[in-house]
C-alpha cells in the first residue's frame, strides 16, 4: 500500500484551510488535478480551467479513488460537495482558491525535506534542455527528481515536487510562465537554493509587452534565495546586469570561459559537439551551438552544487534529444525536428544551424509561425523573411497567418518561397518538392505542431 505524502491534519493546519471529516482515512498518497489521473489514496484538486470547473468532477475523483478533495468554499453549495463527500464517506480540504490552495500544499510538502539541494532554472528558451542536462548529471552521484517532460506551469510544478521523496538529495525544476507574477509564485513554492536563467529572450511577449517587462518576471526566479543561495546569470546576455541588480545570494555569472576546465569544442554537426573538459573528449550529442550553452549551463549548476568532472563527463555523454527540440530523424530525407516551439531568438539559432552544416544534398525550410508576440508579431516574422531570405535553403515553405509578413519581404527580395495555412496543403507541396537525400528543417511554435510532416517525410512514424 502507497505510503502517505501527508497528513490531512498536518496540510489543512499549515493552510489555515477547513477540514470536513467523513471517513477515518488519515492522508493521501498522491496528487491528482485531472479526475481521470486519480489514483486510490490520492488527494483530488479542483481546478477551475478555462472550460470546466473541477469541482464538477470531485464526485467522479471519489469514485476513482481518491481519499479527499480540495475544493473552494464558495463551491460548496453549488455542487452540492458536502452531501457527496458525506455519502461516499471521504473528506473535504476546504480552501478560498483552489489554486493557491495547491502551490501552497507542495510548499508546505517541499519544506518536509529541508536536507533537500533544490534548483530552479528558467529563461525565454533553453530551460528544459538545461534541465535535462542538469538532472544527468547530478544524477550520476546523487539521487535526483526532476519535472516530467515540461511540466512548468502554475500547476504543473507543484504536481512534479509531489514527485519528491525522502530518499532524494536534490531536484531540477524548470519554472514556466504565461502570465505576470507567475515565477514569482512558483519560486515561493520551490524557494531554490540555486536558480538559473538561461536567456532572455521574446518568448510570450505579447503578455508582457517588453524585453525589460520579462526582464522582471524572470528574475523573480531569485525572490526567495537566501544569502547562502546562489543565482546563476548568463554573462553573455544584453539583460545580464539587469537580471542581477537587488538579488540576494550570492550572484555569479556564467559562460564556458570562467571554467578552467573548459579546453574548447569541436562541432560534429548533425551528430554534436565534442567538448574538451578537463583533459578529457566528451561526445555531447545536442546539435547547435545553442545546445552547447544549454550545456555550459547545466555545468554552471553543476558545479555549485560540488558534482565532479566524471560525472560531468558521464551526464553530457548520456543526454538525449527530447522531443522537437533538435531531433534528428532520419529516413528518405534526413528531418532538423525543432517545432516544440519558436520565438525569433530559436528561430535564428535553428537557421544558423543548419546554414552551417555541410550537406551534400539540398536544403528545404519548413517555417511555421512564431505565435504569442503580440504587436511585434508583424516585425518579427518581417526580421524572418530576411533571415530565411539571406539563409542557404534551396526551397522554404512557410505555414501559418502571422508568417505572413515574412512572405512579404520575401516577395520583395524575388525569394522563391511557398505559403499554406492548412497542413494537408503544405504536406502535399513539401511532397512534391522533396527528394531522397534532402535536408528538412521543421521549425515553429507549438501551435503549427509540424511534427505532422515527419511520416511523410521519412517515410517512418516517429511522431511522438
Amino acid at each position: 500500500m502507497a505510503t502517505d505524502l501527508m497528513e490531512f491534519d498536518e496540510l489543512s493546519l499549515s493552510l489555515g484551510a477547513r477540514l470536513l471529516r467523513f471517513s477515518h482515512d488519515t492522508g493521501f498518497s498522491s496528487v491528482a488535478i485531472d479526475s481521470r489521473a486519480v489514483k486510490q489514496g490520492g488527494l483530488f484538486i479542483a481546478l477551475k480551467g478555462a472550460s470546466r470547473d473541477g469541482h464538477d468532477f470531485v464526485t467522479l475523483a471519489f469514485e476513482a479513488g481518491a481519499n479527499a478533495a480540495m475544493v473552494e468554499s464558495s463551491k460548496l453549495e453549488k455542487f452540492d460537495l458536502v452531501n457527496a463527500a458525506q455519502k461516499m464517506k471521504k473528506q473535504l480540504i476546504v480552501v478560498e482558491n483552489t489554486l493557491k490552495g495547491f502551490q501552497d500544499s507542495a510548499r508546505v510538502y517541499l519544506e518536509k525535506f529541508p536536507k533537500l539541494l533544490k534548483i530552479g532554472i528558467t529563461g525565454s528558451s533553453g530551460k528544459t534542455t538545461t534541465k535535462e542536462i542538469t538532472s544527468s548529471i547530478l544524477s550520476c552521484e546523487k539521487n535526483t527528481v526532476m519535472n516530467r517532460g515540461n511540466l512548468n506551469s502554475e500547476t504543473g510544478l507543484p504536481l512534479s515536487v509531489f514527485e519528491a521523496r525522502s530518499c532524494h538529495e536534490a531536484c531540477v525544476f524548470e519554472l514556466g510562465m504565461n502570465r505576470p507574477n507567475e515565477i514569482n509564485e512558483l519560486a515561493e513554492v520551490l524557494k531554490p537554493n540555486i536558480a538559473l536563467v538561461t536567456n532572455i529572450g521574446c518568448a510570450h511577449i505579447e503578455f508582457f509587452g517588453s524585453k525589460s517587462k520579462i526582464v522582471n518576471e524572470k528574475k523573480c526566479i531569485f525572490n526567495f534565495l537566501k544569502d547562502e543561495d546562489t543565482a546563476l546569470i548568463p554573462r553573455d546576455d544584453e539583460y545580464s546586469k539587469e537580471l542581477s541588480l537587488g538579488v540576494r545570494g550570492n550572484v555569479r555569472f556564467y559562460c564556458a570561459d570562467q571554467f578552467d576546465e573548459f579546453e574548447g569544442t569541436r562541432s560534429l554537426g548533425l551528430d554534436g559537439t565534442e567538448i574538451y573538459w578537463a583533459g578529457e573528449r566528451i561526445h555531447f550529442t545536442l546539435p547547435g551551438y545553442h545546445n552547447f550553452e544549454n550545456a555550459m549551463a547545466a555545468i554552471a549548476i553543476a558545479k555549485e552544487a560540488r558534482a565532479g568532472n566524471e560525472a560531468i563527463k558521464r551526464g553530457l555523454e548520456s543526454v538525449k534529444p527530447l522531443f522537437g527540440r533538435l531531433e534528428i530523424l532520419k529516413g528518405r530525407t534526413t528531418i532538423i525536428r525543432d517545432c516544440y516551439n519558436a520565438n525569433p531568438e530559436s528561430m535564428v539559432k535553428s537557421i544558423e544551424f543548419c546554414d552551417s552544416l555541410d550537406w551534400s544534398g539540398r536544403k528545404v525550410y519548413v517555417i511555421g509561425d512564431m505565435l504569442e508576440l503580440g504587436d511585434s508579431s508583424f516585425s518579427a516574422h518581417q526580421k524572418l523573411g530576411e533571415i530565411l531570405t539571406q539563409s542557404r535553403a534551396e526551397m522554404i515553405f512557410l505555414f501559418g497567418e502571422e508568417i505572413t509578413a515574412a512572405g512579404l519581404y520575401m516577395t520583395i527580395k524575388s525569394k522563391t518561397f511557398y505559403h499554406a495555412n492548412d497542413i494537408d496543403e503544405l504536406s502535399a507541396a513539401v511532397d512534391r518538392y522533396v527528394q531522397e537525400g534532402d535536408l528538412v528543417l521543421l521549425k515553429g511554435s507549438r501551435g503549427c505542431a509540424l511534427e505532422r510532416l515527419t511520416e511523410m517525410l521519412t517515410g517512418v512514424n516517429n511522431v511522438s
